[in-house]
């Protein structure tokens, strides 16, 4: 019992902590000055306990969480001393006696009163849902310690929720104390989930094993547990996708490496994955070992981890097998089908055993074995086109000497012309049947040739309309028109060529006879030229590529008979890749363009022979005879060929004319004599002589004749269209000029046959429509007025120069005078003189 000077502290200390009222006898005493220092020495002790209590407490809890708490209380005895008060405002507003003014003062303590205890009760709730929320934690670090996996995620999972649903700032100390620790446990029961997942998973990389368990005997969690955690740390796929890599590097990758030298086995051995002894290198036992991987993780993962898993492995997997394994399986050809249809339904078995065991996301091995025919087919292609290339890249190899053969109908003139010009004929009575008695005419060097810089348009038969008596015949080799240089890389593909106007050249058409009594005969006509090794292998594989899909529309059976089409059309992308890539591979060789016309005319033969003999053969089915349509291949060969051999021709004579001076006139080079000039001729000459040697041993000689006359008539044409650009031209210069023309002019020896007489005429002029011009421009140049003037009259000058020419001639050479206008006059007057005789 207090004494009388401590009572007043003692009821002021039980007041304020407990809230309790003094006695009568105290709560009416008078206060006196006395009566303080006791009364703060008891509050002072008493602070002084409540400070240590409040110490203690706060070391074994949090110390702000624990502070609220004990104000709990205080604050729900405060609830009820209002709620007291608000009564007794009530009832004292209903007294009869009570004024307006003091009802309106009891109405606004009333509402104050009402707002203080709303805000008590918040700070209440507040208070009792972080006593909450660290209680749930104490559960969850209790839990930890316990290693109870699962409780201690649904604890926390319910703190979470709990902390969430308080409602005080996030930003407030208490909070973010809570969320601290909330965090902190979370990351401690993670290192224990880390521990037990590795005991139910285990993964030895260096010695191949493999052991997933649901249960172990120390742990209060399995597998199935295991998948809520993962859950809630999001952590599924993540940890699949750690594992998959893990179990590639221990198992799956060692088996599935086909490079190594020995194989391992997959095998199961005491609950373990393991790899031990050696395999097959086999697609058999390929799916063997890992049907034994798949089963063993589908028995003893959730399925929930091997849907995750599919969903990381299936993607690094199935790739790898289709190709490493299954697209080296399959074969080019149809030799090894047997095999290849072994493999497919090894694939079948394995992808049927994949859903049933509940994995996923192996749809593009499902397409693969769906799609097996196309698979095929592409790799034949891919093996096609391949060959070409490696073939190609091998270079030419060793040439071969193939024979043409050609039978026509001509006339008895065009088969004396052919005589002539040595054309074999394969009949053994050549054209002595046809002689009536007449002797054998020989070239007619006087037949006008056509005043053109290109070489190749009469020798394709155009124009034959106007002069068709006159001109030769030419040679049986296809005649090339020189086209231009630039080669555009899409042609090589055949596409747009029906619409350019310059299409494959075709054998000529002997000419119908212009006597009034035309006689003709068959005649076979032979000749030979090079090829390199090229042709041959490209048409081996077209021909096998063929036969195969004629097999296979004949082979109804057969699953790969759904692409015979597609084979059908590999011998279109055989033959384009040959046109796309050949030329570089032969430019690398001397004479690379003209072999290549020879090839490329070889090839467009060969496969014209292939062609016919295909639609009478009785072997095949009538579907696989319509199917074949190589008419566009042939033409784009035939194209081909000509667009090398025209731009061969197009480069070696601009070769000649830079030789020759390029654009400048050869006869009007600054610091440039007569030995220059001469030299710069003889350098043309030597280039010219070269090239004819070189392509003597590759052309066949009709087309051998045509270009090296080609390049012969660009000299000539070259100097002749100098001659008429000069101002003028006296005594000196054309000797000189003279002297160049008969250097030229020694390129006849390229035209006589070997051992020929010397009275042979050669055959230039037929191939060089220049050359009789240059040769004539020499005579006019050496001659006077009066053998000029004869030269036009009774020779055959007017054949070769048209009146202008020879009046520029005359005025370049000759002074003008009487005895010059006169014979001017007498030219002018007989444009024609040949034609008046």
């Amino acid at each position: 019992m207090p004494s009388s000077d401590g009572k007043v502290g003692h009821a002021l200390v039980e007041f304020s902590l407990y809230g309790i009222f003094p006695d009568e006898d105290i709560s009416s005493r008078r206060i006196s000055v006395e009566d303080l220092a006791p009364a703060l020495g008891s509050l002072a002790a008493a602070k002084t306990k409540l400070e240590s209590d409040i110490h203690k407490i706060n070391e074994e809890t949090a110390p702000d969480v624990n502070q609220w708490i004990a104000n709990a209380k205080s604050l729900e005895d405060d609830i009820n001393r209002t709620r007291s008060w608000a009564n007794d405002i009530v009832r004292r507003s209903q007294a009869p006696d009570v004024s307006g003014k003091a009802i309106q003062e009891a109405e606004e303590k009333v509402g104050f009163l009402r707002r203080e205890a709303e805000y008590n009760q918040q700070v209440y709730h507040a208070l009792k849902s972080i006593k909450h929320v660290n209680e749930l934690l104490d559960q969850v670090e209790q839990a930890r310690d316990e290693r109870r996996i699962l409780d201690s995620l649904h604890l926390l999972e319910k703190s979470w929720t709990a902390l969430d649903a308080i409602p005080v700032s996030k930003s407030s100390r208490v909070m973010k104390l809570l969320d601290l620790r909330a965090f902190e446990l979370k990351s401690a029961v993670h290192d224990v989930f880390d521990r037990v997942w590795d005991s139910l998973i285990r993964v030895d990389t260096e010695n191949g094993k493999v052991a997933v368990f649901h249960t172990r005997k120390d742990e209060q969690m399995g597998l199935a547990e295991a998948v809520v955690g993962l859950k809630a740390y999001k952590e599924v796929d993540q940890r699949m996708t750690s594992f998959w890599h893990r179990l590639d590097e221990a198992i799956v990758g060692p088996r599935t490496n086909i490079e190594t030298q020995e194989l391992p086995q997959v095998q199961t051995e005491d609950s373990h994955l393991t790899l031990r002894g050696s395999a097959e290198k086999t697609i058999t036992s390929l799916f063997s070992d890992l049907d034994q991987v798949m089963t063993y993780l589908s028995e003893r993962l959730p399925e929930e981890l091997v849907y995750s898993l599919s969903n990381v492995m299936m993607p690094d997997l199935i790739p790898r097998i289709i190709g490493i394994w299954l697209d080296t399986a399959v074969p080019a050809s149809l030799k090894e089908m047997d095999e290849f249809r072994k493999v497919t339904e090894a694939v079948k078995v394995f992808c049927s055993r994949l859903q049933n065991l509940k994995y996923s996301g192996f749809q593009e091995l499902q397409e693969w074995v769906d799609d097996a025919p196309k698979v095929w087919l592409s790799k034949c292609r891919e093996t096609a086109l391949d060959s070409v290339r490696t073939k190609l890249a091998q270079g030419l190899g060793q040439p071969k000497e193939v024979e043409r053969v050609e039978t026509q109908t001509v006339t008895r003139s065009e088969g004396k012309e052919l005589a002539a010009n040595r054309i074999t004929s394969g009949d053994d009575d050549g054209w002595g049947a046809w002689d009536d008695g007449e002797t054998d005419n020989k070239e007619n060097v006087n037949a006008k040739p056509e005043i053109n810089e290109d070489d190749g348009t009469d020798a394709w038969g155009w124009g034959d309309d106007d002069g068709a008596d006159e001109q030769p015949e030419a040679p049986l080799e296809q005649r090339q028109a020189e086209q231009p240089a630039e080669e555009d890389p899409t042609e090589a593909w055949g596409w747009g060529e029906e619409d350019t106007a310059e299409v494959a050249p075709e054998e000529p058409a002997a000419k119908p006879a212009s006597s009034s009594n035309p006689q003709t005969r068959e005649l076979t006509l032979k000749e030979t030229y090079n090829v390199s090794s090229m042709p041959d292998p490209v048409l081996a594989l077209v021909s096998t590529v063929l036969e195969d899909a004629a097999f296979l529309v004949g082979s109804e059976g057969n699953p790969m008979a759904a692409v015979a089409g597609g084979l059908f059309s590999l011998p279109t992308l055989v033959l384009a890749m040959f046109r796309a890539v050949s030329p570089y591979y032969y430019n690398l060789n001397t004479g690379g363009n003209m072999f290549l016309y020879n090839d490329a005319t070889y090839l467009s033969e060969r496969l014209s022979d292939l062609a016919k003999n295909w639609k009478t053969r009785e072997d095949l089915a009538p579907r696989a005879i319509a199917m074949l349509r190589l008419d566009n291949d042939i033409k784009a060969l035939q194209s081909f060929a000509n667009r090398a051999y025209a731009s061969e021709m197009s480069m070696q004579k601009t070769v000649i004319r830079d030789l020759l001076g390029g654009s400048q006139n050869l006869l009007q080079q600054d610091g440039l004599d007569t030995s220059d000039l001469e030299a710069q001729v003889d350098n043309a000459i030597a280039h010219v002589r070269a090239l004819a040697a070189m392509w003597s041993t590759i052309l066949a000689k009709s087309a051998w004749s045509q270009a090296v006359g080609s390049l012969v008539d660009t000299i000539a044409a070259k100097l002749v269209a100098d001659v008429m650009d000069l101002a003028g031209i006296g005594q000196d210069e054309a000797y000189n000029i003279a002297s160049l023309i008969a250097r030229i002019t020694e390129l006849d020896d390229l035209f006589l046959p070997p051992d020929a007489p010397k009275d042979t005429v050669p055959a230039t002029a037929e191939y060089a429509s220049s050359w009789l011009r240059l040769k004539y421009l020499s005579e006019v140049l050496q001659s006077n007025l009066q053998d000029v003037r004869y030269l036009w009259m009774e020779s055959e000058l007017s054949l070769y120069f048209t009146v202008d020419e020879v009046i520029e001639l005359i005025r370049l050479s000759f002074v003008d005078n009487a005895r010059t206008r006169e014979v001017v006059r007498e030219i002018e007057a007989n444009p024609q003189p040949l034609g008046a005789q």
